[in-house]
């Protein structure tokens, strides 16, 4: 019981997130989660959704919390690129797929807490992926990440702001600015086509509060 109440909290704790407008990280909805599509899996057995790919979503494209509640929806979520293996691997999709940008589940923390030491100075130490809750490395740490050294306004990624909107969303942009398949910070109202892998936690919740489903 005590595993299934600490799933709820994680999953719910941070679904009643307020963002602009009003709108919220949505939840998992159980039977989404049961008919996902899955469109490749990875050796460990992971399984990936890629919006452009379904021929209901061609040309569809949405902004960061638009494509991460798709996947939540799904018991997915953006796609988090933990490792370099995994890295390579979707940017190899986008350019066999010619995928000109994607968002991934990257963020700059910009919401209450962000105030932490440890996190500061934000645009060096305060990217995460908010799928997983882990941080990325700092950004001054070039060979353990993969930001671009080439933005709108040539400067090194992240480069925090361009035409005064602020850029807190991080999505892997192939050769948009001539300089090769790299990561980039931009603007979270933008819209984009956006890849989804399953979700450990939102799963583990969803198989625990609806075991006939067979998830």
């Amino acid at each position: 019981m005590k595993t299934g109440i600490a799933i709820f909290a994680a999953i719910f704790g941070v679904a009643l997130a307020q963002f602009p407008n009003g709108r919220i990280l949505e939840p998992p909805v159980p039977q989404m989660c049961a008919e996902r599509v899955i469109h490749e899996k990875t050796p460990d057995g992971k399984g990936y959704f890629f919006s452009w790919r379904d021929p209901a979503l061609k040309g569809v494209e949405e902004d960061w919390l638009g494509g991460r509640n798709f996947c939540r929806k799904r018991c997915m979520d953006l796609v988090s690129l933990e490792t370099s293996a995994e890295n390579e691997w979707i940017k190899k999709r986008l350019i066999d797929e010619k995928v000109k940008y994607i968002w991934t589940s990257g963020r700059l923390c910009d919401f209450k807490g962000c105030d932490r030491e440890d996190l500061q100075p934000l645009n060096v130490n305060g990217w995460f992926w908010t799928a997983v809750l882990q941080k990325l490395a700092p950004t001054t740490q070039r060979d353990q990440n993969d930001w671009s050294e080439n933005g709108g306004i040539g400067k090194p990624q992240p480069e925090a702001q361009q035409g005064g909107a602020t850029e807190n969303c991080l999505a892997v942009l192939n050769q948009f600015y001539n300089d090769g398949v790299n990561w980039h910070d931009v603007a979270c109202h933008h819209r984009k086509p956006w890849a989804c892998e399953e979700n450990a936690d939102l799963l583990k919740y969803v198989r625990y509060t609806n075991p006939e489903l067979g998830v």
